[in-house]
């Protein structure tokens, strides 16, 4: 059996594949499911699966992004919805794919082939392949891009609120804190959001502006509002938000503030 997680910030098409796999037992064992490019790198380098089904256009960082970072190099099965050239470059890497939505009859086909790549799962050329691939769809999409392109960045978050998506512009977000294993965004008219990120991931893709300043919380230092001396060396950080919300550094993190406010 193939250990294996699955990888979509879509918990519909997590779910549905889920159904889907259930029909071959003897072949996948789903071992965990991941739903955001950051939290599937950590479960990768953490659980070793065999195979993993993965989404490519996730937020924050895509498939692509975060199979460049992987140390370990389990079998890959993309689950997409992109263009043709990258069709013929999975087939030319026989590395397989699922147009979305999957349908029962290819996912079949899909199994029939990786017992047939299963013997070969601890070749080289299996990655060495895959790594190809992923410099070939670099080039065509840098190519593509224009330069006005090339220079733009994020300029909102999305988040899933019942049935919608919404688009939060990150000039309208205060701060993002956890609590457990979730990741709430806030704005500064005081409405929370869950999202889908961690707050590492959130870290490396935000820009310079977003500054962490503890384990828990990343601030839009547009919106601070003053910061005040606490105990052991920590600092207050208050928030031009509705809520003039207070939050706590860490005591590692006081080094972003200082030299973010030039303290």
């Amino acid at each position: 059996m193939l250990k294996t997680i699955l990888i979509d910030d879509e918990p519909l098409a997590i779910s549905r594949l889920k159904r889907l796999l259930a029909s071959y037992g003897t072949t996948i064992q789903i071992i965990d499911e991941a739903h955001n490019g950051q939290e599937g790198l950590e479960k990768i380098e953490s659980l070793k699966p065999d195979l993993i089904f993965l989404d490519i256009e996730m937020p924050l960082m895509t498939g692509f992004e975060m199979l460049a970072n992987l140390s370990y190099m389990p079998m890959v099965i993309f689950s997409t919805a992109y263009d043709q050239y990258a069709i013929r470059a999975f087939e030319e890497n026989s590395i397989d794919y699922l147009l979305k939505p999957i349908e029962a009859e290819r996912l079949e086909k899909t199994i029939e082939k990786l017992k047939k790549l299963e013997d070969k799962k601890e070749d080289s050329s299996l990655s060495a392949n895959l790594m190809q691939l992923l410099e070939q769809l670099k080039i065509k999409e840098d190519a593509l891009r224009t330069p006005a392109q090339k220079q733009t960045t994020a300029h909102s978050i999305s988040v899933k609120s019942g049935e919608r998506i919404l688009f939060i512009p990150l000039t309208e977000i205060s701060y993002f804190e956890a609590e457990d294993k979730y990741v709430f965004l806030n704005t500064t008219d005081g409405k929370q959001y869950l999202t889908n990120y961690t707050i590492t991931g959130l870290e490396e893709k935000l820009p310079d502006n977003f500054v962490r300043v503890s384990r828990s919380a990343i601030v839009n230092s547009i919106h601070i509002k003053e910061l005040q001396k606490y105990f052991n060396g920590k600092y207050l950080v208050l928030m031009r938000d509705s809520k003039t919300t207070k939050l706590e550094t860490g005591s590692t993190y006081g080094d972003n503030l200082k030299k973010l406010m030039e303290i």
